[in-house]
C-alpha cells in the first residue's frame, strides 16, 4: 500500500527529502503532493483521504478540533519566515526597518506575492503600510511561491527592479534550481510574519501504524537538521 502525504508547499524541500528517507529505511512507498494551506484545507474539510498530514498551526487546530488528526501524533516540524527575494543582478534594497522597506517597496517597477497564507498576509501588510493604493498595478498577485521567484527573475533587474515576498524556504529552493533571484533578507522584525507547521497522522489513514511512524520522521532531532538546510527552522 502507498502512505499519502498532503503537505504545504512551503516545507517541499525537507519533507520531499525525509519522505525519501523513509521509503528507504521502511520499505513502504509514500507519495506526497504539495499544495497551498488554504486548499489544503479544503481538500481534507471535503474529506479527502490522506495518511499523514503537514500544514500550518490554524489548520492543524482546525483539523483537531473535526477529527482529522490523531492529535498524539501531531508535533513541531519547524517554522518558516517571509523574506524578500530580487532579480540575481539587481542592487540588493534596503529593507533592514519597516521605514527603508516602505521605501524599497515604492521604489520598486513590482511587487510580487501569491495567494497563498503568506501572500494574504503581505496583502494585508501592504494595506497597513498604506501601499497598496500607491502600488496599484505593481502589484502582481501569482498562484505558488515558486511563481514568485520566476516572475521576480522574468521581470530582470530594470529600473527600480520587481521585489518579491515569500516563504525563504521556497526562495532558497528555487534559487537552488539555478533561478535568476536572490535573498535580499528577511523582512524586518517588526513586520515578520513567522509560519508554524506541525505533522500529524489523518484519523481516516488505513495504516495508522505506518503513517504515525512518517509523522515521527517528519518532526525528529534528525529532520530538523535537514529542514534547517532549506530555510525551515
Amino acid at each position: 500500500m502507498v502512505i499519502k502525504v498532503l503537505s504545504a508547499g512551503a516545507v517541499k524541500g525537507g519533507v520531499a527529502e525525509l519522505c525519501a528517507v523513509f521509503e528507504r529505511e521502511s520499505g513502504s512507498k509514500v507519495e506526497v503532493e504539495f499544495t497551498q494551506v488554504p486548499r489544503l484545507r479544503k481538500r481534507v474539510a471535503a474529506g479527502e483521504a490522506a495518511d499523514v498530514l503537514v500544514a500550518t498551526a490554524g489548520a492543524m487546530d482546525e483539523f483537531a478540533a473535526s477529527g482529522k488528526i490523531v492529535p498524539a501524533t501531531r508535533a513541531l516540524l519547524g517554522r518558516s519566515r517571509v523574506g524578500v527575494v530580487v532579480h540575481k543582478d539587481a542592487p540588493v534594497p534596503d529593507v533592514s526597518d519597516t521605514e527603508a522597506f516602505t521605501r524599497a517597496l515604492l521604489a520598486a517597477s513590482a511587487v510580487v506575492h501569491n495567494d497563498a497564507s503568506s501572500g494574504v498576509y503581505i496583502a494585508s501588510l501592504l494595506d497597513k503600510l498604506g501601499l497598496g493604493a500607491l502600488l496599484g498595478s505593481r502589484i502582481i498577485v501569482v498562484n505558488s511561491g515558486a511563481a514568485i521567484i520566476t516572475k521576480v527573475a522574468d521581470l530582470g533587474p530594470g529600473a527600480g527592479g520587481a521585489m518579491g515576498m515569500g516563504q525563504i524556504s521556497e526562495i532558497m529552493a528555487m534559487i537552488n534550481k539555478g533561478c535568476a533571484a536572490k535573498l535580499a533578507a528577511p523582512l524586518p522584525d517588526a513586520i515578520q510574519n513567522v509560519s508554524t507547521y506541525y505533522a500529524a497522522a489523518a484519523a481516516s489513514s488505513a495504516m495508522p501504524d505506518a503513517a504515525a511512524a512518517l509523522a515521527r520522521t517528519l518532526t525528529s532531532d534528525a529532520a530538523k537538521k535537514i529542514f534547517a538546510a532549506t530555510g525551515i527552522d
